[in-house]
């Protein structure tokens, strides 16, 4: 074995290794993309359900095309008022672009899109209201 091919098998192996990097890479940002749109859907919701009613979420899943998401939800009421399933589907551009929503209702209008967007999504108290987290009971609070 000459000192050219070990070298060239050298750099085979470097660049093979490089390109298996660079999909591990893609893939992280990939799902990165991912857990930021499920994020904005989540906090679509509480903006979306009835005043004065507790969200629950039952799903978050794929829409009926790739840069969909489907969100599906219980609003309840007062005590003893049976919960009523709800659904979001948000679409996305590049990234996590919010583009559209739709209910079950039908579609949500340019203008209330443009408002959740700019107005609401990015604020702390669409962090709070987000009901993919689960505050933490006092009791496990650390002081």
């Amino acid at each position: 074995m000459s000192l050219g091919s070990t070298a060239r098998g050298l750099r085979a192996a470097l660049a093979g290794g490089v390109a298996l990097l660079g999909l591990f890479a893609l893939g992280g940002c990939e799902s990165s993309v991912d857990r930021q749109r499920a994020l904005i859907c989540r906090r679509v919701v509480p903006a979306l359900a009835p005043p004065e009613t507790a969200v629950k979420l039952l799903r978050i899943g794929a829409g009926a095309t790739p840069d969909e998401l489907r969100v599906d939800y219980a609003v309840a009421g007062r005590p003893g008022q049976a919960a009523r399933q709800r659904w979001v589907t948000c679409s996305f551009g590049p990234g996590a672009e919010l583009l559209g929503l739709a209910t079950e209702g039908g579609p949500v209008n340019g203008a209330r899109l443009f408002l959740l967007r700019h107005y609401y999504l990015e604020t702390p108290e669409a962090a709070a209201a987000d009901p993919g987290v689960q505050p933490v009971p006092a009791d496990r609070l650390t002081h």
